[in-house]
């Protein structure tokens, strides 16, 4: 299958989603500005510290855990005999997981190294999926995870390894690395998967504006939030599905052709999240991501930013000792639950 094309359109820009786009006080774009003074273009911002309040209160460990809110795609997909019908089911369950976002410009926290996110599912066909992520590098960032359903058969391995830039009047973060999808059932067929790239635009003047785009490609003409597609047979890249749409509304599928019929593949508007089941925060270690930023997301629920940006900085401060003291006894950090693996070889 072809990248999926993710852009802005010329006939109705991401402006007009409101779910988008975020107005920023005087006070805040203040304090932004005072950062990008500071920034050239093109520099890397994963050192940079950002203000508590372009942050959506979760680590970015659990935010992963969006492309898992909508099973029962997967799980059809597992049981088709037909190795197109499973492709297609893969594709469908992948585009379910954009439309899953805080309201605005928002960003989750950077994970300190070691910290865990562990969750679970209960399905309606009497299965369980489990999932665990750790933050398995710092400098650079590598959030590495783990999902499993076994009864079913269906395995998700993958590393995420953002990288932020400062682009002018917009920030991306690029996001490197892949999920593996894994069918046991079906001889461990597998997929490869890729993130969309994030970029916040109009940080410097205007409306500040979510997009999502492609690494390769950029930006297409079309209406806002447009994801266009194809399926292709790999041996002879004969076109055998189109895909279309927006990934915050409808997206369709259609054979080929001028008057082929189009039909809905995902319909954002009227999906359910299945929810997830998470450890009560009295119950986790010190490193699970909701016990570790419990002060930061309190105090930023209540919308008292100085005390989050306190408990944020204590938070940043612990991680930065940490490393020094590893640094100077010469050890190093090894992850809890993933094997660090080198050059083109696999872990499994």
């Amino acid at each position: 299958m072809t990248r999926p094309i993710l852009g802005k359109g010329d006939n109705g820009t991401c402006e007009s989603d409101p779910d988008c786009t975020e107005i920023l006080e005087e006070g805040s774009k203040s304090i932004l500005l005072g950062i990008i003074k500071q920034l050239r273009k093109d520099m890397d911002l994963h050192r940079v510290t950002l203000p508590t309040f372009v942050l959506e209160p979760r680590s970015m460990l659990e935010r992963i855990t969006d492309f898992m809110s909508h099973p029962e795609l997967l799980l059809d997909a597992s049981v088709k005999q037909e190795p197109l019908d499973r492709f297609i089911g893969v594709v469908q369950y992948f585009l379910s997981g954009w439309h899953i976002k805080p309201k605005g410009v928002k960003k989750p926290y950077n994970p300190v190294l070691g910290e865990i996110f562990r969750c679970r599912w209960n399905y309606a066909n009497g299965t369980t999926g489990y999932y665990i992520a750790e933050q398995t590098m710092h400098h650079p960032p590598e959030s590495s995870y783990y999902f499993a359903n076994p009864e079913s058969g269906i395995y998700i391995q993958g590393q995420l390894r953002p990288k932020a830039k400062f682009l002018g009047n917009s920030a991306a973060t690029i996001m490197e690395g892949q999920s593996i999808i894994s069918f046991a059932d079906h001889a461990n067929e597998t997929y490869h998967i890729t993130m969309p790239n994030v970029y916040a635009k109009g940080i410097l003047f205007g409306k500040m504006v979510l997009e999502l785009g492609d690494s390769c490609t950029g930006f297409f003409s079309g209406q806002y939030n447009s994801v266009v597609g194809k399926i292709k047979q790999g041996a002879t890249n004969k076109v055998l599905y189109e895909i279309m749409g927006q990934w915050s509304q409808q997206i369709y599928i259609k054979e080929p052709g001028k008057n082929a019929v189009k039909t809905l593949l995902f319909d954002a508007t009227t999906a359910t999240s299945h929810p997830k089941l998470v450890q009560p925060v009295s119950l986790q270690e010190p490193t699970e991501s909701r016990k570790l930023w419990h002060a930061v997301t309190q105090a930023m629920c209540k919308n008292d930013m100085d005390t989050a940006t306190d408990e944020k900085t204590a938070i940043e401060d612990a991680q930065r000792k940490y490393a020094k003291e590893r640094q100077e006894q010469g050890v190093e950090w090894v992850p809890r639950y993933f094997d660090r693996c080198y050059g083109p070889q696999r872990c499994n």
